[in-house]
Order: structure tokens, then C-alpha cells, then sequence
């Protein structure tokens, strides 16, 4: 009665299993592994792997014999036998791995193995299932019971899986952001800012400027942790060991200055800051820079993890400085323009200093030339008046082009004396550039004056232009043609 009792609880103990149990018969596959043995094979997994067929022998040596009701709802089977006429759908794909490596338990004479491995119940579901499987008590010999059991761990193993996306997406994010992004280690040196606030350091700007030491010393403490591939294309280094090891030739230069206002906004509390700075790619070559910088929430308490973000800005800084250029200077002789001009004279009369000097030039001719060759050929020899200019007329002397074919020289802090002297420079100049230019001569007329203090500026250049005026009158009257026709010149 008492056995008959102990063969019910058994049936209902499988039966109502929380997890899933297989009764099968391995007995077949003993006799496969008996005979393989019997010609001499020892290595199961090369035998294995040498021919796919014999894994499929296998598998057609397991018979099942019941499974319990958790097994059923798994699979999504409506009956034992309806499971069994679908045991491709349930044991499908490649198995070759996890399958030799049951078997090889079995082969190497363990009475039990463990795997896990991947099912799919007969909706098309994927399983993610632990294996369990233990030959039964009293049939060592032959192999005829084998209890195995599936623990469904699909839940653990795709969550598993959404966490290693979501990593893998956070990966793909930094690393291939079209922004340069660098994580940081700034533990350090939250450390030496904290060493000197225990000092009782209040005035940190003041400290900096008695320790201009400690600013290169916080630079040496930061850890660089990571960089993604816009980093190396900004800085042109072909990897990442290539641009940490070099790190000294990317923050250099005015990075100091910079650097010294970033720890004072950190010794400020300000953990996220943005500003403009200047680095260095590996060949040399400046790179502006818009930088955030942002230490994670996670780390407030040490620094620990730090984000920057740069953006190179270069190409904006070179229209910015082009633009600037335009509005400063003549497009076509490249000196200063007439809105520059008329700036500096302002200050001038303003601030001095003093005395100030004025040479009024004009290209002699221009109209002629315009007249009689085209515009192209005028546009030249105003051309060829700034390259004159440019080179005799030193800082802080300004020349400007402030009408057609009229210029300017300002000399602040400069007396008549002075002036005259620049005035041989540029007739010596002059003389240069129409050996150079051989053909259609050049030639300035020029007048001087100088005042004294800001209120003898205007009578000071129309002195300059009348005495201009009058060294024109004369350069035609000498060479006999009237001033708006085309002079003719020796050579």
C-alpha cells in the first residue's frame, strides 16, 4: 500500500513540477556511443564536428517518454504527442556547440550534465531554458531513464540583453557622435582644491597669481578615461593610445589662461561651464575650440566622471576674422579702408598722441589709365600702390585707401620732420616697385602737415591735401598734359 502511495506522490510531484520535466530513454544513444567507442573513436567533439550527420544521429537516439504540464505550457503544446511530432520546431537552429557539449559529459562517463542553452516553443517564442539532466538510480547500465529538467530563465536573459543594447547604444552614441567627447577623471584635482580651501585660502584668484605652478599641476592630475572617433579626426591621431600619449601637444599654449579660469569657476561651484579655448592637433595646427564641460550628477561629491564636449569652430573663427578683415580694410589694395580710417582719426583726436603727422597721397594718372586701358589696368596700379604702402608705412602708422584713388598716412606720436622721413621711404619704395613693374610707371603726389593737439586735426589734413593738391599741379604742368589725360613716361 505504502509503495503505491510513494509511486502516486511521485507521478504528482512531476506532474505538478514548477518547472519543466523530461522522462526520456537515452538507451539508443548508449548503444551509438558503445559502438563509436567499439571503432576506436576517443575525441566525441572531433567526431562530432567532422560530420554534422552524427549530431543529428544523436538526437534521433532520445525518445521521450512523458513530460509534466509546465513542459506543455512552456512549449505551447497541446499534448505529450503533439510536442513530440514537433521536436524540430522545439530543437532548431544550430545546436552543434551547446549539444556536443551535453553529449561529451555523457561520453566522458558522468551520469549528469548542465548546459544552457536556447529552445522555442511551438508559437515561435524563444526560449532561453538552463538544462539539468541526471541518468536515474538503477539505470547506469543502459541508460533507459534520464530525468531532465528546463528552467525558463527567458525573463533574466532578456533583460540581460536589454542592458547590454542599452550599453551598446550609449557606446554607439559617444562613439560615433559628431561631436569631439572626452570622459575625464577630475578627482584629483577636486582634491588640490580642497587641500588648499583647508589651508583657509578665501581669494583663489589671488592664490593662483602668487601659485601660478598650481594651474599646471591640476592640468598634470586630470585622467583621461575615454575619447570617441571625432576626437581623433579632430586632432589627427590615428588611435586613442596615439592621442593620450601626446596629450601635451593638444592643450598647450594660452590653455593655461584658460585652464586657470575653468578651476576658478570649479572653486566657484560652477560644475558645468562653456567657453572658447584653443587647442592643437598633432600636426601643429590650431584648432578652436567651443567647449562644455559638465561634471555627471553621479560624481558631484568627487569629480570622478567628467564630460567635455568640443566643437571645432575653426572655419567660424577664420569667417568671423575675415569679416572683421572686410570691414577694416580695402578689399583691392588690402590697406586700411576709409570706415577704419576715419575710427582711428576719431581716437586720435581724442587720445593722441601728439604730435600727430598726416601724409595725404594720390595716384597720379588713375582716370587716364582707367580711360584708355580699362578698369583692369587701373585696378592694378591701385593695387601696386598698397604693396608700396604696405611695405614702408610701419606700426602703430596706419595707411588707409579712403577714396578712389586716394590714401592717407596717420603718424600718431610722429612731428613733420618724422614724416618727411617716411615720405623718402615710400618714393624709395615707389622707385623699387616700378623696377619691378616695368612699363606703366607709378607715380604719388604727397603733402604733409603735423598739429599738435586734437583740435588742429582737420587744419592739419586739409593742409595735407592742399599741399597734395599743389604737388599734383605741378607733377602735370611738368610733364606737359593735362591731369586727366594719360602721362607718358620714359622708358
Amino acid at each position: 500500500m505504502s509503495s503505491l502511495s510513494s509511486g502516486a506522490d511521485y507521478e504528482h510531484m512531476f506532474e505538478l513540477a514548477p518547472v519543466s520535466l523530461w522522462l526520456e530513454d537515452f538507451s539508443a544513444l548508449k548503444q551509438l556511443f558503445d559502438g563509436w567507442r567499439a571503432e576506436g573513436v576517443t575525441d566525441i567533439r572531433a567526431h562530432l564536428a567532422q560530420d554534422r550527420v552524427r549530431l543529428r544521429q544523436c538526437s534521433a537516439a532520445l525518445r521521450v517518454l512523458q513530460v509534466n504540464r509546465r513542459t506543455l505550457e512552456l512549449f505551447a503544446a497541446d499534448s505529450l504527442e503533439h510536442l513530440v511530432a514537433n521536436l524540430d520546431k522545439v530543437f532548431r537552429d544550430d545546436r552543434h556547440d551547446t549539444a556536443s557539449h551535453e553529449l561529451a559529459q555523457l561520453w566522458d562517463g558522468q551520469l549528469e550534465f548542465a548546459n544552457q542553452t536556447v529552445n522555442y516553443a511551438l508559437d515561435g517564442r524563444r526560449l532561453d531554458v538552463q538544462v539539468r539532466a541526471r541518468i536515474l538510480p538503477g539505470h547506469e547500465h543502459d541508460w533507459s531513464r534520464v530525468l531532465v529538467s528546463l528552467e525558463d530563465n527567458t525573463a533574466q536573459f532578456n533583460d540581460a540583453r536589454r542592458i547590454q543594447r542599452s550599453e551598446q547604444y550609449a557606446r554607439d552614441l559617444f562613439e560615433h557622435s559628431p561631436v569631439s567627447l572626452w570622459v575625464e577623471d577630475f578627482s584629483a584635482v577636486k582634491n588640490l582644491l580642497d587641500g588648499v580651501r583647508a589651508q583657509g585660502i578665501g581669494d583663489f584668484k589671488t592664490f593662483l597669481k602668487v601659485h601660478p605652478d598650481f594651474v599646471g599641476r591640476c592640468m598634470q592630475e586630470i585622467r583621461v578615461i575615454d575619447v570617441n572617433q571625432q576626437t581623433l579626426r579632430m586632432f589627427g591621431a590615428s588611435s586613442k593610445e596615439m592621442l593620450l600619449n601626446n596629450i601635451g601637444r593638444v592643450f598647450r599654449g594660452e590653455m593655461h589662461e584658460s585652464f586657470a579660469e575653468q578651476l576658478q569657476d570649479l572653486w566657484d561651484g560652477k560644475t558645468f561651464q562653456q567657453r572658447e579655448v584653443t587647442n592643437y592637433s598633432l600636426s601643429g595646427d590650431a584648432v578652436n575650440i567651443h567647449m562644455q564641460f559638465a561634471v555627471l550628477d553621479s560624481h558631484r561629491h568627487d569629480w570622478g566622471l567628467v564630460l567635455l564636449s568640443l566643437v571645432d569652430i575653426t572655419a567660424r573663427k577664420k569667417a568671423e576674422a575675415y569679416l572683421e578683415y572686410l570691414g577694416k580694410h580695402d578689399v583691392l589694395t588690402q590697406l586700411r579702408n576709409r570706415a577704419f580710417y576715419a575710427e582711428e582719426l576719431n581716437r586720435l583726436t581724442r587720445k593722441g598722441p601728439w604730435p600727430l603727422s598726416v601724409i595725404a597721397i594720390d595716384l597720379n594718372g588713375l582716370k587716364a589709365v582707367n580711360d584708355e586701358q580699362g578698369h583692369a589696368a587701373g585696378d592694378s596700379m591701385l593695387r601696386r600702390v598698397g604693396e608700396v604702402l604696405a611695405k614702408a608705412v610701419d606700426a602703430p602708422a596706419c595707411a588707409a585707401r579712403i577714396g578712389g584713388d586716394e590714401f592717407t598716412v596717420l603718424l600718431p606720436g610722429t612731428d613733420e620732420r618724422g614724416a618727411l622721413a617716411l615720405q623718402e621711404r615710400i618714393i624709395s619704395m615707389l622707385e623699387l616697385n616700378n623696377q619691378f613693374y616695368p612699363g606703366q610707371h607709378l607715380s604719388l603726389a604727397m603733402g604733409i602737415a603735423s598739429c599738435q593737439s586734437g583740435d588742429g586735426v582737420e587744419a592739419a589734413i586739409n593742409r595735407a591735401d592742399q599741399a597734395m593738391y599743389a604737388e599734383k599741379n605741378r607733377y602735370y604742368q611738368q610733364s606737359g598734359h593735362d591731369r586727366r589725360q594719360l602721362p607718358t613716361f620714359p622708358g
